[in-house]
């Protein structure tokens, strides 16, 4: 809906912006900072804006696998067809990860997730200044959306 929120009340963040947009924005935010360091704080402070996650959801079912630290990620299916993501984890660095995927990938379409790769990767220059564990933590959230997105997908076909 226009006023950011969803048919059935929820807070849309991703109202009125799609997939290449809220990246674009992304990388334009990143682009405010000077230094690796403030870029961190930065991602470390997108992830304290994580909604709350219920301890009742933190269940094999919903864990990302192939990150070093714990993640959660539960899809639901909105009304319109939409995919929304709840996601947390117990580091500081990928709760923030967490939060840049959320901007990106929830609340979107399946096709139009599946349709965009994660360009803001590169963009933002997460490629060249995350560690090895969490670029492959990050892959496995970005492949775990992915996934859900093509189940909708096949579901609805």
């Amino acid at each position: 809906m226009a006023d950011g929120t969803t048919s059935d009340g929820r807070d849309d963040a991703n109202a009125g912006t799609n997939i290449a947009e809220a990246q674009a924005e992304l990388i334009e935010d990143f682009q405010y900072f000077d230094d690796w360091m403030d870029r961190y704080r930065y991602i470390i402070d997108l992830g304290k804006t994580l909604p709350e996650f219920p301890d009742d959801w933190k269940i094999d079912t919903y864990k990302v696998e192939g990150c070093q630290s714990q993640v959660w990620l539960k899809p639901e299916t909105l009304p319109d067809g939409r995919l929304h993501f709840h996601a947390i984890s117990d580091a500081a660095i990928v709760s923030g990860l967490i939060a840049i995927l959320l901007k990106v990938y929830s609340d979107r379409r399946p096709e139009d997730i599946l349709a965009t790769p994660p360009e803001f990767i590169a963009g933002i220059g997460l490629d060249e200044h995350l560690s090895p564990s969490r670029t492959n933590g990050l892959h496995a959230m970005i492949k775990t959306m992915f996934v859900h997105a093509q189940t909708l997908k096949a579901g609805t076909s």
